[in-house]
């Protein structure tokens, strides 16, 4: 039951073949199997799962119509607040906070009667690229548990994988969705930014954050987006559009005339030959599919990473502020005011957070703001007109997600500039607010899932599903599963 597709669950509810508490049950004891080796949630809600599936039900034994999420378990990331449940962002600093209120994702999905079996584990505050940095816990990859399932996503995206849930929520601030997805053989997608509401969502960097949804296939992705997207009053950078119906879109066949560009600065150095390998295999089926394929430039693109290291950091550092022990999170003892704050900062955050608040700081003080900050927005403002002339020619252009499969855990501890790049190929999007997706196409010799990333233009998802389910139509990685 936990390996079904959305649709395949909602049919046998609506049949009566199947219950949603025997749904949440069987999840449930997934979770109980395989969750002592993989590690991919900080805290599982059994109670809340089995009374939102008893709900469920009711409202089918009453006659009732339920919606098509409806008694589908799901898990999400633990830095979305939920009412009643601890939402830690995976730091000791927010080890005992529980939310007094919703956010607006999860609020749609409990409205909607999703069923939520629990918390998902992630690099402190977001902060990472393999789950490694978390305050409590390191989550392992169902293909291989002693290598990472990537990050900072990667609880959310190891849940999907191992069957932990049949779909769940990230959040992408320079890849944290796309990348997971990657390493765990999922499909993950981030949103055009102000798509889906923050409202709820604890901040990283305001300009780049944005919620998306995991899943094991393309179709899941598209029902999950459909449900969470579209405009929100309490978010200030929501968007004003109407939401299409996303699945009308997935077609087994490609448009014709559709165009595909190759990003050619997302090829060469650094980058895993297998992997090369097996995403310009993918570029071929696209070919062969109907597309007609192009190599597109965008020169600009190799300096996503430098700017995003100073954006994302600066703004990292402004929304870490209000951690100071005052009214909420943990509290030190001490003397006097200033001790409270250092004390508590210091025990509450992790290494990789203190690093990045330490470069945030640096780069917007006085003297370097300019030299820092103001650049790297200007080196952003060119990837976006590189990306917007790339869109004059072509609908979608595509990638690799990563430049290399899963690697060890603790192989890159203590490099956290090599760390790094794993984001070289999706920070550009998010700088530019673009949507993105990947989706799995093929594994290396290891038996590790591969990512083929695809990118369209703002508010263009529609071309993403549809170019995403029409490959996965006509491909068979997206049916492996890890066997644990």
């Amino acid at each position: 039951m936990y390996q079904g597709s959305i649709k395949e669950l909602h049919q046998q509810l609506v049949n009566k073949e199947r219950s949603a508490v025997e749904i949440a049950q069987a999840t449930l004891q997934q979770i109980e199997k395989v969750e002592p080796k993989v590690k991919a949630f900080l805290s599982v809600t059994a109670d809340r799962a089995l009374a939102t599936a008893k709900e469920v039900d009711a409202k089918i034994a009453a006659g009732e119509e339920i919606g098509i999420l409806a008694g589908v378990p799901m898990g999400i990331k633990d830095n979305m607040c939920t009412k009643g449940i601890k939402t830690t962002c995976a730091s000791q600093i927010l080890a005992n906070f529980v939310p007094p209120y919703e956010s607006t994702v999860t609020q749609r999905l409990k409205d909607a009667g999703a069923v939520l079996v629990g918390k998902t584990n992630l690099d402190e505050f977001a902060m990472g690229g393999s789950t490694e940095n978390s305050g409590f816990q390191v989550t392992a990859n169902p293909w291989d548990l002693a290598r990472v399932p990537g990050g900072s996503s990667g609880g959310s995206a190891a849940a999907v994988a191992a069957g932990e849930c049949v779909v769940s929520l990230g959040s992408d601030t320079g890849g944290s969705i796309r990348q997971p997805a990657s390493l765990c053989g999922v499909v993950g997608i981030k949103p055009t930014y102000g798509l889906v509401s923050r409202f709820g969502l604890v901040a990283f960097g305001s300009s780049l954050d944005q919620i998306g949804p995991f899943a094991r296939n393309v179709e899941d992705a598209a029902i999950l987006l459909g449900e969470i997207a579209g405009h929100d009053p309490n978010d200030s950078t929501s968007l004003k559009v109407d939401i299409p119906d996303y699945t009308q879109h997935l077609q087994p066949k490609l448009k014709k005339g559709l165009k595909v560009g190759i990003i050619k600065e997302t090829f060469g150095e650094g980058l895993d030959p297998i992997v090369a390998e097996k995403v310009n295999s993918a570029i071929a089926k696209l070919k062969e599919l109907g597309a007609e394929i192009k190599e597109i430039s965008c020169p600009r693109f190799r300096y996503g990473i430098a700017a995003y290291y100073i954006i994302a950091p600066s703004e990292a550092s402004a929304n870490l502020a209000r951690y100071d022990a005052v009214k909420y999170g943990i509290r030190q003892d001490s003397d006097n005011l200033l001790e409270m704050y250092t004390n508590t900062r210091a025990a509450g955050f992790g290494t990789e957070v203190k690093r990045r608040i330490m470069i945030g700081t640096y780069a917007l003080s006085a003297g370097y703001y300019d030299a820092y900050y103001l650049k790297a927005q200007k080196v952003r403002t060119l990837i976006k007109q590189d990306f917007e002339q790339a869109f004059e020619d072509v609908d979608v252009l595509v990638a690799p997600t990563a430049p290399t499969t899963a690697f060890k855990a603790g192989d890159k501890t203590t490099d956290p500039l090599s760390m790094y790049l794993l984001d070289l190929m999706t920070i550009p999007v998010n700088l530019a607010g673009l949507p993105g997706m990947s989706i799995p196409c093929g594994f290396d010799n290891q038996g590790l899932p591969i990512g083929l990333q695809l990118i369209s233009n703002v508010l263009r998802e529609d071309v993403l599903f549809h170019t995403a389910y029409a490959y996965e139509q006509a491909t068979e990685w997206h049916k492996k599963q890890p066997s644990l």
